[in-house]
């Protein structure tokens, strides 16, 4: 038996925030929530600011050009561990988790 190996490289098509959540919709009907405390220029930038946002190429990724930030999308399921628990990468403490759904 072969096991083929196929690279999924996630593509966003909508982004939201609130005031605690950064949730992207991808082109696979999948959408990807998570904490917005992950990042904290996000976290600090005025509603307005957050929801002014464009779309990196295709959707590999995200800029808030108001913010100066900007995010690579492949990044955001990294930080998602089947388990249920997140580490913040940069410190490595627990968290609340983001979620994945379809």
């Amino acid at each position: 038996m072969t096991i083929s190996e196929v690279e999924v490289v996630p593509l966003a098509t909508d982004v939201e925030t609130s005031d605690d959540e950064l949730t992207v919709s991808l082109a696979d009907g999948r959408r990807i929530s998570v904490p917005l405390v992950w990042f904290p220029r996000l976290l600090n930038a005025a509603a307005d600011e957050r929801a002014e946002f464009r779309l990196i190429g295709q959707g590999e990724g995200i800029h808030w050009p108001r913010i100066a930030y900007a995010r690579q999308l492949f990044v955001l399921p990294l930080t998602i561990f089947s388990t249920g628990s997140c580490m913040r990468p940069s410190h490595r403490r627990r968290v609340s988790c983001g979620t994945i759904s379809s």
